[in-house]
């Protein structure tokens, strides 16, 4: 068996959504990292053996997006390519996937990564449009009286009016954030830890770029009126905890979770680069990275929905035969803030441990200067589907020379996932 190297790779800049990138769909996006992971890189198209490509929101007519951008970036249409999504871990799954491949023996050198366009979401129509119109237009021999009373039953208020998207779960009802509450209130997570965690993503990612990091794994991105974008848009470095103090709850009235504790809705795209050590060698890649383990977990959606990091991250730990205290860099999904600290209260848990884990004794500590060394989502922004692709990214540039790390990611529908990576020396 071949292992499998992350040999670098490269994001477009996270922007919020409806603002720079508002023209430019999730294929769009994606083509834009594709390319960019080549270039620095230093592959060509006609290297790869395939792509994997993660998202969420999927284009309605062309819900392949890998195999959109292998046709977009003009690549030999032999290259297969597929689209994975597993929510909010869709751009690690299509990375873990191609991984997997690799190992095989089924191909060499893979591009795997994520996109998503919040702005170009499609919005939908109540059902009961689509219930009524529906006999009238498929049917064939439906005529102008069949039409003109079909317009007599229809409402502008129930019928005409889009719905706005809400991201929701379909088994409980609850928004994300709703549920991201209450297991701050399960496990004490106050209103000022949250801010203070938000203000210090901020400003690390705000230190990563200054200090050259982030711009070693983003690639710029031209726009259609030609301008150019080079770097994250919602990352503060001017902020405090006196400015987060003032904003207000955003999804309960007495709540601790606001705007600015939150994962900022965003577009954006990250690609990586897997080849197996032969083809590394044999192309003069610079393999970063490669994975120990990998795990994936599901929780009940009424039951702590965001908490799966917590149980998948033990279980990749144990995987590949690591302790929480062996690792040099811990990251975990900023969905929230109150999320990350929530999972990180419950890995220091004893009676988690027992309860959740069948373990005797909790996972262990995680120290700060660990932690989201170069900031989040809460920061950085969190486009659904390529988030897992870019702390892929920045975990494995972190670990290049050496060291070992672990990501978890937390995800809709009550699913968690968690990687170990290990640098190369």
């Amino acid at each position: 068996m071949s292992r499998a190297m992350i040999c670098g790779g490269g994001r477009i800049p996270f922007l919020r959504a409806f603002s720079d990138y508002t023209e430019l769909d999730t294929i769009a996006l994606g083509a834009a990292a594709a390319r960019g992971a080549l270039e620095r890189v230093g592959l060509r198209g006609e290297d790869l053996d395939a792509i994997i490509w993660g998202g969420v929101i999927l284009p309605p007519t062309a819900p392949n997006v890998g195999r959109e951008l292998a046709l977009e970036l003009r690549l030999p249409p032999r290259i297969p390519a597929h689209t994975v999504t597993r929510a909010c871990a869709s751009g690690l799954q299509a990375i873990t996937d191609a991984v997997a491949m690799v190992e095989r023996g089924e191909a060499e050198v893979v591009l795997a990564g994520g996109s998503d366009s919040t702005s170009n979401a499609a919005l939908t129509m109540p059902e009961t449009l689509i219930r009524k119109v529906g006999p009238v237009v498929m049917g064939k021999k439906a005529g102008f009286g069949d039409y003109l009373g079909l317009a007599a039953r229809l409402s502008i208020g129930k019928d005409l009016i889009p719905r706005q998207p809400r991201v929701s779960e379909r088994s409980t009802g609850k928004l994300m954030g709703e549920a991201a509450e209450d297991m701050a209130q399960r496990h004490g997570i106050s209103r000022a830890a949250q801010d203070s965690f938000a203000v210090e993503s901020h400003l690390r990612a705000a230190r990563a770029w200054d200090s050259g990091k982030l711009a070693k794994e983003v690639v710029g991105i031209s726009l259609p009126d030609g301008r150019r974008i080079e770097r994250d848009g919602n990352v503060r470095g001017d902020t405090d905890v006196e400015k987060m103090a003032k904003l207000r709850p955003v999804f309960a009235k007495d709540g601790t979770i606001t705007a600015g504790s939150s994962s900022p809705l965003t577009d954006g795209a990250a690609a990586v680069i897997i080849a197996s050590e032969e083809a590394a060698k044999r192309l003069g890649l610079q393999p970063l990275a490669f994975f120990r383990s990998w795990a994936y977990v599901g929780v009940d959606p009424a039951d702590q929905l965001l908490i799966g990091p917590a149980l998948a991250m033990p279980k990749a730990l144990q995987r590949a035969g690591l302790s929480l205290g062996e690792l040099d860099r811990v990251e975990i999904h900023e969905a929230f803030s109150a999320v990350v600290l929530c999972i990180r209260k419950a890995l220091a848990s004893d009676a988690f441990a027992r309860e959740r884990l069948g373990l005797e004794r909790a996972v262990g500590e995680i120290a700060d200067e660990r932690l989201n060394v170069n900031g989040g989502a809460v920061a950085i922004g969190h486009p659904f589907g390529a988030t897992g692709a870019r702390m892929v990214l920045n975990l494995a540039s972190e670990l290049k020379g050496g060291g070992r790390g672990v990501l978890g990611i937390c995800a809709a529908g009550g699913l968690g996932a968690a990687a170990v990576l290990e640098g190369v020396a």
